[in-house]
Parts: structure tokens; sequence; C-alpha cells
């Protein structure tokens, strides 16, 4: 039970808030001894009656604030800014024993001036009972000290109480001793009680206030993403460095692991055998080429160039293997730039087979004047163009902006992600793009050359490679962009095999299969040839 009292004088009125409990009732009776023995003597408070009243606050702030609120109006339903006491007046006010009590009476009261005890207690000293010296401020505040009391019922009635420890402050300065030896608990206690509402936050928590209830008390939260705890009870989690990250439990910071396509990953792995494999194939063309470099077929469809093709898509096939393993400065200069070279040799050639088929052709019309185009520079020419300017747009990418390798920790949470850095990403799609464009304008010259006689049928199967070849990169580009880490490497990875793979298939496969399976069709093929030898040097 908490209660109020009011004291009155004429017409001024004192209130005292002390701390209810049945226990404590003597501090009541003390109080109301005393307001009568001051009232009783003239020669303390002449001419001046004191009054008080009791209010119960139960525990509760809101309760002992109502309280406040009804003395301030004179009434037992509060009016705030309104007093109903026309008799007496209010002088001042006594804090409750409870801090949280007092503080939330004090902001109330001190609205309308109403002072507590410590306006009269300013810059004095005073000595205690027992002979300590205490100094008050100039705002009425002292050292804070506290004794803690263990009190002992014990079953005859009589109360034991021990001084088991002391917290004192003052300037600043807080000490805190307790000696737990000398605390003595009930006997039906299994546990030494807790004098919080909630459960410690252990490592990897921290402290959330319970909206509504004593500061003691809070619930717990993990922390966030890249932050730990590694205290009990915590209230903010402290974040991990760049190249850390938590562990499991996150009350510690451990190194995050670096990832890149390594040649110890199953993915890798993979990429790197399929590589080697058409590189394999690739050789065995070649040889297949070199072996039967005087036969019709080989010879038709330009040797020369078709060499420079085969060891193009060797190289990258080669090339490929770049992208696979720990990145580094060179290995990051060598494989956009590697990559973009080789492809515009291999696509150059291509452009460079197709022109001459299709000039070839129609040179041998009668009343055309093309066979002047037709000697052995223009195809040279042809591939030096298409791989001058691929070469012009990497060193200006070298010379401003070059591929580096980089620490990543944003990709994917926990990691740090070790891959090459474009750079400029300009370059990197000026590069695509130059490429994009040789293969699209040998597509639409082999397509428009498919129907042509079939001695001249390798338009055919250069319009279906290069359609393999472009659907390969325009699908690459989405699929490059929406992958992360070392995924994003695996994507451009297989998009170098699946299109180099595509050209060697589209273009030589079938003419394996004639040289090795079908001898009989290439006898018939250089039959036609003999009919036509005014072409025959100019392929």
């Amino acid at each position: 039970m908490s209660v109020g009292l009011s004291c009155s004088y004429g017409a001024s009125v004192f209130h005292l808030f002390p701390r209810p409990a049945l226990h404590l009732l003597r501090h009541l009776l003390v109080f109301i001894f005393a307001i009568e023995e001051i009232n009783r003597r003239a020669d303390i408070l002449p001419n001046i009656t004191l009054g008080y009243k009791i209010y119960d606050s139960c525990m509760l702030e809101h309760k002992a604030v109502q309280s406040a609120l009804s003395i301030l109006s004179g009434r037992e339903e509060a009016v705030p800014n309104y007093s109903c006491d026309e008799k007496s007046k209010v002088v001042a006010f006594i804090g409750h024993m409870t801090s949280s009590s007092s503080l939330s009476i004090a902001e109330i009261t001190g609205l309308y001036g109403y002072p507590q005890l410590n306006r009269y207690m300013k810059g004095i000293n005073i000595m205690t009972l027992g002979g300590e010296l205490i100094y008050l401020d100039d705002k009425g505040n002292g050292p804070v000290g506290f004794d803690l009391v263990n009190y002992n019922v014990h079953s005859n009635g009589t109360v034991e109480k021990h001084l088991v420890g002391h917290f004192h402050e003052d300037n600043g300065h807080r000490q805190f001793t307790i000696n737990d030896s000398l605390i003595l608990w009930n006997s039906q206690l299994l546990q030494i009680p807790r004098s919080a509402c909630s459960e410690s936050c252990l490592p990897g928590y921290r402290k959330v206030p319970w909206e509504g209830k004593q500061k003691c008390c809070y619930y717990c939260v993990p922390c966030a993403e890249g932050k730990i705890s590694n205290q009990t009870d915590m209230e903010r989690c402290l974040e991990c460095p760049e190249d850390r990250w938590p562990n499991e439990r996150r009350d510690t910071c451990i190194p995050r692991p670096i990832e890149f396509l390594s040649y110890e990953d199953t993915l890798g792995l993979s990429l790197v055998i399929i590589n080697l494999f058409f590189c394999f194939v690739t050789v065995v063309v070649l040889g297949i080429y070199i072996k039967h470099k005087d036969t019709s077929i080989v010879k038709a469809n330009n040797q020369n160039l078709s060499y420079i093709l085969l060891l193009s898509l060797l190289f990258s096939f080669l090339c490929s293997l770049l992208f696979i393993g720990r990145p580094t400065r060179i290995s990051c200069l060598l494989r956009q730039v590697g990559t973009g070279i080789i492809y515009s040799l291999a696509v150059s050639s291509i452009l460079a087979k197709t022109v001459t088929v299709v000039l070839a052709f129609h040179a041998i019309q009668p009343g055309r004047t093309l066979r002047r185009w037709l000697g052995r520079h223009l195809s040279t020419s042809l591939l030096i163009t298409g791989t001058t300017g691929e070469v012009l747009i990497c060193v200006f990418w070298l010379s401003f902006s070059p591929p580096f390798s980089d620490y990543n920790t944003a990709v994917e949470v926990g990691k740090i992600i070790l891959q090459c850095n474009e750079g400029s990403v300009i370059a990197f799609y000026m590069v695509l793009g130059y490429m994009g464009f040789l293969a699209v304008l040998s597509f639409i010259i082999a397509f428009l050359a498919r129907k042509l006689p079939d001695v001249f049928n390798e338009a055919q199967y250069i319009s279906f490679s290069m359609l393999v070849f472009c659907s390969v990169w325009i699908s690459f580009i989405p699929a490059y962009l929406s992958t992360k880490g070392k995924y994003m490497v695996a994507v451009e990875v297989f998009a170098i095999s699946a299109s180099s793979a595509g050209l060697l298939g589209c273009i030589f496969i079938p003419k394996c299969y004639i040289i090795l399976l079908r001898p009989e069709l290439n006898t018939k093929f250089n039959k036609i040839l003999g009919q036509r030898k005014s072409i025959k040097h100019t392929l």
C-alpha cells in the first residue's frame, strides 16, 4: 500500500508521499506524530497549522501521478489546471520513497512550481547520527550511498540483519561492493533469485527494451547479419571488419572464405575437361586437313583460311582455361583481351571465306570483272582488317582502364569473391559488340549465298555456324548479368566453349565426314572442279 500525506495550515497544505508497505507503516506513523507535534507546539510554526492527506499508489507510477493531480485539483476526480480547494493551499510535495514514482510526481508538480524538500537543503552540511558528514551541493543533491542489508526471519519470529554490501557514488565515481558469502537465502529456493524480469541475453544476441514494462525487462534478438555480440547482455551488436564474417553463433568474427572458380571445384574441373576434349577434337580435325590437303574439298574451301580458323578455335578453347583458377593481374589482362582478339581472328577468317566464295561464284559468270578482286590478297586483307579493329579496341581498353583482380564482399553473404574486375565496362561491351558485328556480317553474306551450286556449298555451313555463334552470345549477356561470383565466370567459359564448338562442328565436321567416310563424294567434287579450272586458283 502506498500512502499520500498532506498537511494544511490556514490557507496552506503540505503533501507527503512515502513508500507503501505494511512493514514500513512505522514511517507513516512517525510522520503523523511529527505533524501533530509541530501543530501542538507554538514555538516551531507559530500561527500555522499543518494538514496532510494520505494516498495509496499501489506501487503504480500512473496512480501516484493521478494522486498528485487529485491533490492539485482539490477533489478526488482530477481536473488538470483547476483547483476546487478554497480553504487550503498546496505549498509543497514530498516524493514517493521509490525513485520512479518520485520522478513522475516531480515532473507533474514541477510544471506548477512546487518544490521538493531539497529546495531547502542546498549547499548545507549534515551530520548523521553515525557521525558521517554529508555535503549537499547547490542543487540539493548529495552523495548517493546505499547499504545492502540481508534480513533473516527465524521460525521464532526474530529478525536478524546483516550488512552484506554497500553502494557509494560521489562526483560521478561509483563503487559497489558485496560479499556473497554473508547472504543467507531461503532454504526453499533452489537457486539464487534473479533481480531482473528477463533472462540474460547470451553472446550472439542483444537486448531490446520491452515497451510498457520496467527498464530491467527486455527480450533478446539475434544480431543482424554481419554483426556479433561477444558478451552477455550487450545492448548493441558489433560489426565485423570487411574481411571477416560472424560464425554460426554470431559471437565472434571469423575470416571470410575466398571463393573463385578453381580447378578443384566440380564445376571448374568439368569445364576444363570439356575444353581439353574440344582442343583434342580441333587438333584431330587440323591433322585430317593437313593429311588430306591435296584433296578437292580441302582446296576448294580455301585451306589457308581453314588452317587459321582451326588454330583460332584451338586457342579459344585454351584461352577459356585462363578463366579457371585464382585470378591474377596477368590472367585478368589475358582473359578478355585474348578471347576478344582470338574470336575476332576466327570470325574474320570466316568472313573472308564467305566473301571469297561469293565473289568466286560471280567471277565465273560471263561479263563479270570481279576476277581481279579474287587474288590471294583479298582474303588476307579482310582477315587483317577485321582483326585490327578488335586489337585497337583492346589497346584502348588496356591504356585507360585495364582489367584487374579484385576482392568483392558484396556479391555473396559471408564470402569474399576473388574475381577479375573488367575495369571499363564500356570497353568490355565494345569488344563483344565488335565481335558480334563481324559475326552478323558473316551470317548475312553467308545466308544470301546459301543457294549457290554445290561446289560452293560451304556458305550453307557458315550461315548455320554463324546462327549458332550469334545465338550463344546473345543469350550470354542476360545470363552473365543475372549470375554472381564464380558462376558468372562459368557462364562466360561456357559461352566461349559453346560458340567455338558450334563453329568447329558446323563448318569442319561435315567436311571430315566426307573425307573419312564418304571419299567418293570427294572424288565427284574433284570432277566438278576439273570442269571449272578457270576459278581453281582463285580459291
